[in-house]
């Protein structure tokens, strides 16, 4: 039985009617959505100095091409399931390492060189910084995808199996990790979200829901990965916090596009590049996503 199921036996029945692909199927799926969108997030954020540097180029190529390619293996595994997860698990280890190296990039910016070791690093100057957490959202994406692109079997025994004779034993089951990497995006996501408004100085009181559902989140994710008894409750309490983080991501990147627009509700390109970043809010939404996804069934066919 799926935690779906558990949760709502009649959403777990419309769920099979209008989304009959599997959990790991859906991880993936959504990874390559994730990919695509960062890479464009990318190029709007570095469009900012109005010099794009060529290795600042890296993120913004690699994105949509990985998204490509990753759709790509997910038909190969309709047919040759290893084969695909191979390909896949090299797409997604590179996108753990552009997103090291990036937030290394960022951390770099944010230093002073010159200044004494205890001054070289403060709150205000990751507060303007480039955002530090920004690029590991790429590494976040690799690490789910890798996840989903192996077969555990028997479900959720925490086995994978990489080929005909190979596994690997993890100490804890795919649910679990799921649910951890969950919080920790979460977590990354709430983090950003109070990096960039700690800029306003939150005059808005409007600006701490983001940051109290986020942590909510975070708490209730990692609670829910690390018992393993999860009551009917439990569940409940887990999916309201992941629809409080999609209602929080739509109506702040409504807010952003308002705020974007002139007095007379124009659009003009270089507002949206250098103001409110719109898709900034839609991490919410897209973590809340991915946790509602993660109450669907563990069962995966292996091809």
């Amino acid at each position: 039985m799926t935690l779906l199921a558990e949760l709502s036996p009649a959403l777990e029945r419309v769920r099979r009617r209008l989304l009959p692909l599997r959990r790991d199927q859906m991880m993936l799926l959504m990874a390559a959505v994730n990919l695509l969108f960062l890479g464009i997030d990318t190029y709007l954020a570095h469009s900012i100095s109005g010099t794009i540097r060529p290795y600042e180029w890296i993120p913004i190529i690699f994105g949509p091409v990985a998204a490509v390619l990753l759709l790509a293996a997910g038909l190969i595994a309709l047919r040759r399931r290893p084969l695909a997860s191979a390909t896949a698990s090299i797409i997604l280890l590179a996108s753990i390492v552009v997103g090291l190296l990036g937030a290394y990039f960022h951390l770099r910016r944010a230093l002073l060189p010159n200044a004494v070791p205890s001054e070289q690093i403060s709150v205000d100057l990751l507060v303007w910084a480039p955002p530090i957490l920004g690029p590991l959202t790429f590494s976040l994406t690799g690490l789910l995808g890798l996840s989903a692109a192996w077969v555990e079997e028997p479900p959720d025994s925490g086995i994978l199996r990489l080929g005909r004779r190979r596994t690997l034993a993890l100490p804890y089951s795919k649910t679990q990790a799921y649910f951890f990497m969950v919080s920790m995006g979460s977590l990354a996501t709430v983090i950003s979200s109070v990096l960039d408004h700690a800029r306003t100085g939150f005059v808005n009181p409007w600006l701490w829901l983001p940051t109290g559902v986020g942590v909510f989140a975070t708490v209730i994710a990692a609670y829910i990965g690390a018992i393993e008894n999860r009551r009917r409750v439990d569940l409940i309490v887990y999916a309201g916090a992941m629809l409080l983080m999609i209602a929080v991501g739509v109506i702040g990147g409504v807010l952003h596009v308002l705020d974007d627009l002139t007095a007379s509700g124009a659009f003009l390109l270089e507002r949206f590049i250098r103001g409110a970043p719109f898709l900034a809010p839609l991490l919410f939404a897209n973590m809340g996503s991915l946790g509602l996804f993660v109450l669907l069934g563990p069962e995966e066919a292996a091809a």
